[in-house]
C-alpha cells in the first residue's frame, strides 16, 4: 500500500521555485520563526540546492538531460532567482555555498532555444558584478564569489562592464592580499579579464594605457612578492603577444620605464621569471623603430646583456627559443648609438 501515496518527483521548475522561497525566507527571515524551524527550512534548501546541480550536471549514474536543464534556466532567470542566490550566499553553509556557486557557474552556459539567457539577464542586472567584485574583501565568500564571476566573464558584455569599471583598480590590491587563496583567484580573474575577449580587452588597454601600465608595472612587476611578480610577467607576455594589442605592445616597448623593470626581470635569480622576461624583452630588442633613449640603454648595457644570453637556456631543449634568443643577441650586437632628436 505504501507505494501508493509516494511524493511525486519534483520538476526542476518546481526546484528553482521551492528554492526561491526558501531563500527570500533565509534573507528576511521571520522574527517569530523557532530555531528549530528556521534549521529544517536550510536542511531543505540545501538538498533543494544539490538537487539543483544535479539536474545541472548529472549524476554518476546519468547525464544531465537538455530539456531539464533548460526548464531550470528558464525559471532560474524568470523571477530574479540569480540575484536572491547571490544576495543570500553569506547567509548558507559552506557545502550550500559550494553547491549555489557550482549552479551559477553553469547556468552561464546553458542555452534555452540558442540563446545563452544569463546574458540577457545580466546585462539587465549588472549591478550583480557589484556585489560578486565586492566579495574580494570578504575571507568566507571570496572564492565562491570569484568563481561565479569569472563564469560570468564569459560574456562580452559583462566583461567590457567590469574593465570599465572603478573596480578594475581594486583588483591589483585584491592580487597582493595576505591570503594566498584569495590573491591567487583574484590573480585568475584578473587574467580572465585581460585575456578572453580579445577586442574589449585591446580597447580597454588603448583608453586606459597611463594608468594601468603604471599600476601594474609598480604593483605587480616591482611586487616583493615572488608569486605576484611570476604571474604578472607571463600575463605581461600573454598580453603583448596578442596579435589584437599590437598597438600597445608598440606603445609598452617604446618606454625606457618599462625597459627598466625588463631588465631588472632578466637579472632575477628565478629561472621562470627570467624565461617569461625574456618573451617580453625580446620585443624592444625586435622592434625597428626603437627611440634613441631605448638604442642608448641597450648599447651602454651591451657586454652584460650578451653575456647573460650566452648562458640562457630553458630547462628542456626549446628550439623557439633558442632561434629567439640568436636573433636578439644577433639585434642587440648590431646596435648602433642614435642621435637624440
Amino acid at each position: 500500500m505504501k507505494s501508493l501515496f509516494k511524493s511525486k518527483p519534483r520538476t526542476p521548475v518546481d526546484l528553482v521555485r521551492q528554492a526561491r522561497d526558501l531563500l527570500i525566507f533565509a534573507d528576511l527571515g521571520a522574527p517569530d520563526t523557532k530555531e528549530s524551524k528556521r534549521d529544517e527550512k536550510m536542511v531543505e534548501l540545501s538538498k533543494l540546492m544539490r538537487e539543483l546541480k544535479q539536474v545541472l550536471y548529472g549524476d554518476s549514474e546519468s547525464e544531465p538531460v537538455a530539456e531539464a536543464c533548460a526548464q531550470l534556466t528558464q525559471e532560474f532567470f524568470r523571477e530574479d532567482t540569480l540575484r536572491i542566490l547571490i544576495t543570500c550566499l553569506p547567509k548558507l553553509n559552506l557545502e550550500t555555498r559550494k553547491d549555489a556557486t557550482q549552479v551559477v557557474a553553469n547556468l552561464q552556459r546553458q542555452q534555452v532555444q540558442s540563446k545563452l539567457i544569463a546574458c540577457d539577464y545580466l546585462e539587465k542586472n549588472i549591478d550583480l558584478m557589484d556585489v560578486l567584485i565586492a566579495g574580494y574583501e570578504n575571507t568566507e565568500l571570496a572564492l565562491h564569489y570569484g568563481a561565479m564571476l569569472r563564469e560570468c566573464i564569459r560574456h562580452q558584455i559583462v566583461a567590457k562592464y567590469v574593465l570599465e569599471s572603478e573596480h578594475m583598480k581594486k583588483f591589483f590590491d585584491f592580487i597582493q592580499l595576505p591570503n594566498f587563496d584569495i590573491a591567487s583567484d583574484a590573480a585568475a580573474t584578473f587574467k580572465e579579464l585581460l585575456t578572453r575577449h580579445k577586442s574589449t580587452v585591446a580597447e580597454f588597454l588603448s583608453k586606459n594605457y597611463d594608468w594601468f601600465f603604471a599600476e601594474y608595472n609598480s604593483k605587480l612587476l616591482e611586487s616583493t612578492n615572488y608569486i605576484t611578480r611570476r604571474q604578472a610577467i607571463k600575463l605581461l607576455g600573454d598580453i603583448l603577444l596578442d596579435r589584437s594589442n599590437s598597438a600597445v605592445m608598440t606603445r609598452y616597448v617604446s618606454s625606457r620605464d618599462n625597459l627598466r623593470i625588463l631588465m631588472n626581470l632578466l637579472r632575477e635569480t628565478s629561472k621562470s621569471i627570467q624565461i617569461e622576461a625574456f618573451h617580453v624583452f625580446k620585443l624592444f630588442a625586435a622592434n625597428q623603430n626603437k627611440p634613441p633613449d631605448i638604442v642608448s640603454i641597450l648599447v651602454t648595457n651591451r657586454s652584460k646583456l650578451l653575456r647573460l644570453f650566452a648562458d640562457f637556456k630553458t630547462e628542456k631543449e626549446d628550439e623557439q627559443f633558442e632561434a629567439d634568443k640568436a636573433q636578439v643577441v644577433k639585434e642587440i650586437a648590431a646596435l648602433e648609438p642614435k642621435e637624440r632628436p
